[in-house]
């Protein structure tokens, strides 16, 4: 929590304010409901100040308009009618464009303005407002109202500055967390296409596009071909419940318990029979280990990299290979001889890539702290590299494989 000067509290001799301080302070650290304290804070405060009324506006989420959050004295139709006003109105507005205190003498101005709403609603002569500001942007006002007197000592004015100081930190804290839950929410739904993308979506599309060669095996009346697609179908639809049960309970698909090595074969032999396409499958690293996590990201990369190759490529032959690199470095590599991918789609999606499966694999290997490249095969065809930090003991693992 950044300090907050204590200047005020030495020179205000009013033990009431020094406890004010405390109580906003107090509820600050507790994490208090932001909208309860605002609207506790204010009946000490009218009272300290001598005020009949008072009001707290916070700044939209486009900066342009005060909207009232907390009030006390203020009649109905005025919290009706005074609910959203500009940002730069009369002396809000020039509290909220950043000076200290505005003590308004006279307020003609703004009963004319709101069609005589704010006498009607607190028959106020006087106003003082205060901004709620934290290392220097203001997020809020809050106003008092007078009915009479004269304008509030320089102290109390001063305590009020160090209350709208707090309760600035209180509307900024509030804002970040609002930002960092907007993240990780966007973050998460994020992770969920992609799992949804890589496992049932392809499960699905699997589906779809082995039905119409079942369908023409049974009207062939080709016993043999049609159970072979009715097994295909029957095997992507028990693959595609089983990822949707994971992404329900774990809110990602599940990792086969054996591990990567026994999951990248098995997804090797479904691409030999399912494809049609020759792939060499050279694995150095036999002993591989990694974490659950890390084990679900490597294998979705090299699974979308081989459907890639099944469906676009038109290619004859594909690679992949797993290797180690210098400074405890995993390499993977997945290559093809097909008709290579459209410019569009090469390289990092930030670029200007539009295939939303490229773009999900150049996040996960991010989330592996590693590096992904997609580039022409010299020879012809596609090439896609996948380097990331590898586990404590992988030169052993590599040992024992060769």
């Amino acid at each position: 929590m950044t300090p907050i000067a204590t200047t005020p509290l030495q020179s205000s001799p009013a033990p009431p304010g020094a406890a004010l301080l405390a109580e906003i302070t107090a509820g600050l650290s507790t994490g208090r409901d932001l909208r309860d304290l605002l609207q506790r804070f204010l009946e000490p405060v009218v009272r300290l100040a001598g005020a009949q009324g008072g009001a707290v506006r916070v700044l939209s989420s486009a900066d342009d308009r005060l909207e009232l959050v907390s009030q006390i004295g203020l009649s109905a139709q005025m919290c009706r009618e005074e609910r959203s006003v500009d940002r730069h109105c009369g002396f809000c507005g020039a509290a909220a464009d950043g000076a200290p205190v505005v003590w308004a003498a006279d307020l003609s101005e703004c009963h004319a303005r709101t069609g005589g709403t704010l006498q009607a609603g607190t028959a106020a002569q006087h106003m003082l407002a205060v901004p709620l500001q934290h290392r220097g942007r203001v997020l809020g006002v809050y106003n008092l109202f007078f009915t009479g007197g004269a304008e509030p000592a320089a102290d109390v004015q001063a305590l009020l500055k160090s209350v709208g100081d707090l309760l600035g930190l209180a509307l900024d804290n509030a804002r970040l967390e609002a930002e960092n839950l907007q993240a990780t929410v966007a973050q998460e739904r994020q992770r969920m296409a992609a799992e949804v993308h890589d496992s049932l979506a392809q499960s699905l599309a699997f589906v779809k596009m082995r039905l119409p060669l079942l369908e023409d095996a049974l009207l062939m009346h080709e016993q043999t071909r049609a159970l072979k697609y009715c097994d295909d179908v029957r095997g992507a639809v028990r693959q595609a419940h089983a990822s949707l049960r994971g992404i329900l309970t774990h809110f990602r698909t599940p990792m086969d318990p054996q591990g990567l090595v026994h999951a990248l074969e098995a997804g090797v032999s479904h691409f030999r029979e399912s494809s049609g396409v020759e792939l060499d499958f050279v694995n150095e690293l036999p002993g591989l280990k990694l974490g659950p996590e890390s084990e679900a990201q490597v294998f979705h990369i090299v699974q979308e990299a081989l459907r890639n190759v099944a469906r676009h490529a038109s290619a004859r032959h594909a690679w992949l290979h797993l290797a180690a690199q210098p400074e405890q470095q995993v390499e993977i590599v997945v290559a093809d001889d097909g008709a290579g991918l459209p410019a569009a789609a090469l390289g990092d999606p930030a670029g200007g890539g539009s295939h939303y499966g490229m773009e999900i694999m150049f996040e996960r290997a991010q989330r592996l702290g590693g590096t992904l490249e997609i580039g022409p095969r010299e020879g012809g065809g596609t090439r896609l590299r996948l380097v990331f930090p590898a586990p404590t003991g992988l030169a052993a693992s590599a040992a024992g494989g060769r």
